[in-house]
């Protein structure tokens, strides 16, 4: 394998250290910055300036680097692994991705992020899904920045408020910084418009918690976890970035789960 990464923020860097030994070479940067870069690791701005022989992308740069580079990497025959799965709630942007892909004979890579029991409601779709909700809680301080910030007292908050609800493909629209695990549960099982989406401003949440509620012909379940953000960035999930790697090791392994 020989990888870039798209982005060198918080998740971008440590996705590029945990790749360094399995073949990293390139970034792909909005703008070269002055200081020179590591050893080996070339920077680019664009696709088509990229090494020979690149394999794959790995967007790290959320919705804005899918959509400036994700088209271009697929076209060009070069897998992508994304972790911006919010932004395939965009119809257009969807079809460009599947598009290009057919027209370069890759393959778009949808990381699962910070929320687990994919496989399982992956699974469960194949039988047919009568019901699956996604629960976002974060502490108010979270939701700064997003259309909460209008609806609800944030800072003044002394209980739980529930300021969205919804399907997946609105909370995608709406909270694009937000609702990549609403997107990765939807495209997991039910789609977009078949999702239920609960976001929840919690003052006494010590972290962020998603939950998944499913129900259908295989039975019904329920999951949670509450994820720590990386130390360097109190708005980044560190599972979602170790996700990013662990779908690289993954896709190299002889042996998958």
């Amino acid at each position: 394998m020989k990888l870039a990464v798209i982005g060198a923020g918080s998740i971008g860097s440590y996705v590029a250290a945990g790749l360094r030994d399995q073949g990293l070479a390139a970034v792909i940067l909005r703008r070269l910055p002055a200081d020179p870069p590591s050893a080996g690791i070339v920077r680019v701005t664009r696709v088509a300036d990229l090494p020979e022989g690149i394999t794959h992308v790995i967007d790290c740069a959320g919705h804005g680097g899918l959509k400036a580079h994700g088209a271009a990497a697929l076209e060009a025959g070069i897998d992508v692994v994304t972790l911006s799965l919010g932004a395939l709630a965009d119809a257009d942007l969807h079809a460009d991705l599947l598009r290009a892909a057919e027209i370069g004979h890759a393959r778009l890579h949808l990381a699962s992020g910070a929320i687990g029991a994919l496989d399982a409601l992956r699974a469960a779709a194949v039988g047919g899904l009568d019901h699956v909700v996604y629960v976002g809680r974060k502490p108010p301080a979270g939701w700064v920045g997003s259309p909460a910030e209008a609806l609800v007292d944030l800072p003044g908050l002394t209980e739980p408020a529930t300021f969205f609800e919804g399907t997946a493909r609105d909370a995608a629209r709406d909270y694009p910084k937000n609702a990549n695990v609403a997107a990765a549960v939807a495209l997991a099982g039910a789609g977009f418009d078949a999702t239920r989406v609960h976001l929840i401003a919690d003052p006494a949440a010590t972290g962020n918690s998603h939950r998944i509620e499913a129900e259908g012909a295989f039975g019904r379940f329920g999951f949670e976890i509450t994820g720590n953000a990386l130390p360097d960035n109190p708005r980044s999930s560190a599972l979602a970035a170790m996700s990013a790697v662990a779908e690289i090791r993954r896709i190299a392994a002889r042996v998958t789960t």
